[in-house]
């Protein structure tokens, strides 16, 4: 029978120790998820269910993300999180889940509309209604609210099962030239019409949302698109 070698015995030891360690790393991989800015900010990857006790599942516009449920409290909040102010109450945001102290712990509670923070939490899905993008998470509406500079809680649509995943397509914007212009003209006048009637509306559809609240984007697009189309008329355009 052959005696094991002592690099042969250091070999098994490390496998057997490293097997745990792999485990624990292909379950937080599953748990976090992927995407840009740190997480899974578009919503597209699937976090793993989590086990724990307290954590409900939301798949509303197939989410697919566990949250702690509203009215747990806890001693300590999650390390890593982000304090605030609102109205002179207290709140902690960690995760896209939303705590208040009570006393000595810490509640999960619903986000009061109106509350606004700086970034997305780490796991989010966009859903769009009437052209406006939306960014939902643990039950929470947020809208980008440029002036703040902040993604802003705010109430559900009226009609969320009319969301879409995907963006609305602008409508290009066909103008024919009738009088002969050459293709450099009308480049100079596609360009100065649309920074003129960037600058009438107070839109311009080369900014998120046109640079404008979300509330008022519609509005401000139509006025745009009127506004770009009066003046490429004026230069001797059919606009379509």
């Amino acid at each position: 029978m052959n005696t094991p070698t002592r690099t042969t015995l250091f070999a098994t030891c490390l496998a057997l120790l490293a097997l745990p360690l792999a485990a624990q790393a292909q379950e937080h991989r599953g748990d976090r998820g992927g995407g840009d800015h740190g997480g899974n900010r578009g919503g597209d990857h699937r976090s793993m269910p989590r086990p724990e006790r307290g954590y409900v599942y939301d798949n509303r516009f197939d989410h697919g993300h566990y949250y702690p449920r509203a009215g747990l409290s806890v001693r300590i909040a999650p390390p890593g999180g982000y304090a605030l102010q609102y109205r002179g109450s207290p709140y902690y945001f960690h995760g896209g889940t939303w705590y208040r102290p009570y006393g000595p712990r810490y509640m999960v509670v619903r986000p009061p509309l109106g509350i606004g923070i700086g970034f997305l939490p780490p796991y989010y899905t966009t859903v769009w209604f009437s052209g406006v993008p939306y960014y939902y998470a643990d039950g929470a509406y947020y809208l980008w609210e440029p002036a703040r500079r902040e993604y802003v809680v705010t109430d559900a649509p009226a009609r969320d099962d009319a969301a879409s995943r995907t963006p609305p397509v602008e409508p290009e914007t066909y103008a024919y030239p009738r009088s002969g212009q050459s293709e450099s003209q009308q480049a100079t006048d596609r360009y100065e019409c649309h920074d003129w009637a960037s600058r009438q509306s107070g839109f311009d559809p080369t900014q998120p949302l046109g640079g404008v609240n979300a509330g008022d984007a519609a509005d401000k697009r139509s006025d745009y698109r009127r506004a770009e189309r009066a003046c490429l008329e004026g230069r001797g355009y059919t606009v379509n």
